[in-house]
């Protein structure tokens, strides 16, 4: 049996022409791919605006500067998620804050939140940033109620989650990214996420200030609308107006996204079959103490299930060419986070998370015959 990964990018001869005709264009760098692809981003997940950007940290710092963090805000997040998550509040200089997550759906515990929130005597606690973790969606709904309570800002973490929704109270499907309850959004173009673009991001919002604000922030702070410049020399003229960042993304980056966005929904079917076949086949197993499962609006970027053994199933896998991963090491045992106090034992079910987890293989390219491969062998492994 060949290598098989966790996650895996799939290149199509589509994917390679769209990216051949920006290179034979007049255009490498910001060319009519990028608008294109934003427009087309921000349909897909019901958004006013969308802004690409070249990766998700890049997305997410350009976010924090939107929103004004300073030294002293404090901010809440997830330990369970990728560190960037956390740290574009440390690029502004404000504090993290985290908070445990929900032992059933792994997501961050709005009543663990609620409780921060309501011992935050000083109000130094500015924004929360909800993870869309593995894809599962975070009812948003109840997050933006809990923001308005304590005056807070959102930011949605959606780069598992593209093609993922939740319903809300009105049994509305709400898909990821839309900004119906969110102040902003984003997502990655990594190469084992949904849509792969070598890498990349894109930002979605409804709020037209934040859209203009971030815009000028991804070209070094560059005004762009001719009527909001101070001077204006002639039509050659730009103006720099506050501390940006060339976080832009390259034109052949975007046609590569908007090929791969025109098969998004096929994939999400995909891995919907693939957490399907999953969850059957571990289900009332004793060895699987909690997997995934089968949940409506989930965009399986992860599959995952929770093992004893973990390392010793690892190493198995692997000598068998299956290259499982952990996701993630919780963020607040991080020797970075620790300077700051953060230890074992502060946050108990992330970290009883992190003993177990397993992200098994997850990618629309997977076969059926690879993925029975990988159940049996987990089987075969918990059988002696």
């Amino acid at each position: 049996m060949k290598k098989i990964p966790y996650g895996r990018h799939n290149i199509t001869d589509e994917d390679i022409q769209a990216v051949i005709n920006v290179l034979k264009s007049d255009f490498l760098t910001q060319g009519p791919s990028i608008k294109q692809f934003e427009d087309a981003f921000a349909k897909y997940v019901g958004a006013r605006f969308a802004i690409a950007v070249s990766n998700g940290t890049a997305a997410l710092h350009l976010n924090a500067i939107a929103l004004n963090i300073k030294p002293g805000d404090k901010v809440i997040t997830t330990p369970i998620t990728f560190v960037a998550s956390a740290n574009c509040v440390r690029y502004c200089g404000g504090e993290v804050v985290f908070a445990d997550i929900d032992p059933e759906t792994y997501l961050l515990d709005i009543n663990k939140v609620r409780e921060i929130l309501e011992n935050d005597i000083n109000k130094e606690i500015k924004g929360i940033i909800p993870v869309n973790f593995a894809g599962r969606v975070v009812d948003m709904e109840a997050y933006r109620a809990l923001a308005d309570e304590f005056n807070c800002w959102i930011i949605e973490d959606a780069c598992h989650s593209p093609g993922g929704y939740f319903n809300n109270m009105a049994n509305q499907k709400i898909m990821s990214g839309s900004g119906a309850y969110a102040d902003l959004s984003i997502f990655s173009f990594h190469p084992v996420k949904h849509i792969a673009a070598g890498e990349g991001g894109m930002i979605t919002t409804n709020d037209e200030i934040l859209y203009k604000k971030i815009l000028n922030l991804r070209t070094h702070g560059i005004q762009q609308d001719p009527e909001k410049k101070i001077e204006n020399h002639g039509v050659w003229y730009y103006e720099m107006q506050e501390l940006g960042y060339n976080y832009r993304l390259t034109d052949f980056q975007a046609a590569l996204g908007l090929s791969q966005l025109g098969r998004a929904d096929e994939g999400l079917l995909r891995r919907k079959e693939i957490a399907k076949k999953y969850e059957s086949a571990f289900k009332n197993l004793s060895f699987i103490k909690h997997q995934s499962g089968v949940i409506d609006g989930h965009a399986y970027h992860l599959y995952i299930i929770e093992v004893d053994r973990r390392s010793e199933l690892v190493n198995y896998l692997r000598e068998k060419n299956i290259f499982v991963q952990i996701h993630y090491i919780p963020a607040h045992l991080m020797p970075y986070y620790k300077q700051y106090g953060w230890k074992n034992g502060d946050l108990p079910f992330a970290e009883k998370y992190y003993k177990g987890c397993l992200s098994l293989p997850m990618y629309p390219s997977l076969t059926d015959l690879e993925q029975e491969f990988v159940i049996d062998q987990i089987r075969n492994f918990y059988a002696f």
